[in-house]
């Protein structure tokens, strides 16, 4: 097991050291975002390629910060019942969760990226916007994204499983910190205790 959980943290580290270098895109694409409306404001001037490089980048930020989502356990989740649940029911229920759903379309689509991604790349597939780019470095970031998330995933199943077995710490409760649905069940419980 320690050696499982070894691997989960270099899985961490990645995640951490991608998630910290991705996140800088957005203040990239609000400031393209914002010189692309004053170009057009001022100079009337536009460019599709400026506008599709939004997407790009809004993409990269989205598929490759999904694993650095999950490690720090901030997806969103419809979960007002389970953060009343035991540490123990949530890491069962995580468990399944993960086995049987998360893990199975993470495998489905990095399968179906693949190829989709390399008919592009060798296709040469451009937009057929005037002047839009290539396709392939928009596609090439599903594969990398979902791999990215499936490996996050394994090491949060090593992380539960181990918790459940007395071999590591509750996986959700990381250095103080609380999931965001753990701190609305608890702001949910204040208020319902000072209406009584």
């Amino acid at each position: 097991m320690q050696t499982l959980l070894r691997i989960a943290r270099s899985i961490d580290a990645l995640n951490e050291h991608v998630g910290r270098w991705v996140y800088w895109l957005v203040l990239v694409v609000a400031l393209e975002s914002a010189g692309n409306a004053i170009v057009r404001k001022v100079f009337d001037w536009s460019s599709n390629a400026l506008l599709e490089l939004q997407w790009y980048l809004f993409s990269a930020i989205f598929m490759l910060c999904a694993g650095w989502t999950l490690l720090h356990n901030d997806h969103v989740r419809i979960d007002i019942i389970q953060g009343r649940l035991k540490p123990r029911t949530q890491a069962w229920i995580d468990v399944f969760g993960a086995v049987f759903f998360l893990m199975p379309m993470v495998a489905i689509f990095f399968w179906l990226s693949v190829p989709w991604f390399w008919r592009s790349f060798t296709e040469h597939e451009i937009s057929g916007s005037a002047g839009g780019l290539l396709f392939w470095p928009a596609r090439i970031l599903v594969p990398i994204g979902f791999a990215l998330l499936g490996l996050q995933a394994l090491s949060e199943l090593v992380k539960r499983i181990a918790f459940l077995a007395g071999k590591g710490p509750d996986p959700v409760e990381r250095h103080g910190e609380h999931a965001a649905e753990a701190e609305l069940a608890e702001e949910i419980r204040r208020l319902a205790e000072e209406k009584s």
